[in-house]
């Protein structure tokens, strides 16, 4: 049947993955390894082995629908990144203890970085490093999931417009994922994102993103 041929099922196995729409839309994706890439899931799917030398027909032959829209450059192009260095985090049980001690220890420093990330069972606490040994107090009777020291936010400022714009924050996930930096914590709050990694990954990661959006706003002027 067409349904469960080799190339209808590249084609959708592409058309789910955006960062492999968009690197055959720009020319500069490898055939052989994104066929490698989808190889194991389009066998899962047709229920039988396939051949390489198909796999790459099929990808060649896939037709690319993925564009990016002009809203999704305008909303990258008009976004502002900063960079909070000297973060640490502190990762707890979601428990209703917690998490009041969580919010009142957080009103006790407005002027600081305190996020509060809630998770079906977690708690996670990202500080300013300065006030960190004070909110370790506030939970010293508390065991710890996890504790570091030494990590860095970076703060993606973008215009109202991102909460109603599909991709744009992937947008910003993908360049630090290709530049193989781990991402610790990320949160999203209207229309700013955090993400917090280590400290030596900063500056890397900061300059891939401004890369990011500077590209976006020498497009926007060419229009």
């Amino acid at each position: 049947m067409v349904e469960n041929s080799l190339s209808r099922v590249v084609q959708n196995l592409i058309e789910e993955d955006p960062s492999i729409e968009d690197s055959l839309e720009r020319g500069y994706a490898n055939f052989s390894g994104v066929a490698r890439v989808l190889k194991p899931k389009a066998e899962g799917l047709l229920g039988k082995k396939v051949t390489i030398e198909g796999m790459i027909t099929a990808v060649k032959r896939a037709q690319v629908k993925y564009v990016p829209g002009q809203d999704f450059r305008k909303i990258v192009a008009q976004s502002i990144i900063s960079l909070r260095t000297d973060v640490a985090k502190m990762s707890l049980e979601k428990t209703r203890k917690n998490l009041e001690k969580a919010r009142l220890v957080s009103a006790d420093y407005p002027e600081a970085f305190f996020q509060v990330l809630e998770g079906a069972t977690t708690l996670t606490l990202i500080t300013d490093q300065r006030i960190f040994s004070e909110v370790q107090v506030v939970f010293k009777d508390v065991e710890k999931l996890e504790e570091k020291l030494n990590l860095a936010a970076i703060i993606v400022q973008s215009p109202t417009g991102i909460v109603g714009t599909s991709g744009c924050i992937v947008a910003f996930y993908n360049p630090i994922a290709r530049a193989r930096i781990n991402i610790e914590e990320t949160v999203s709050c209207y229309n700013e994102t955090v993400i917090v990694l280590k400290m030596e990954d900063a500056a890397r990661a900061f300059s891939v993103l401004s890369d990011l959006v500077s590209s976006a706003r020498k497009a926007a002027d060419k229009k």
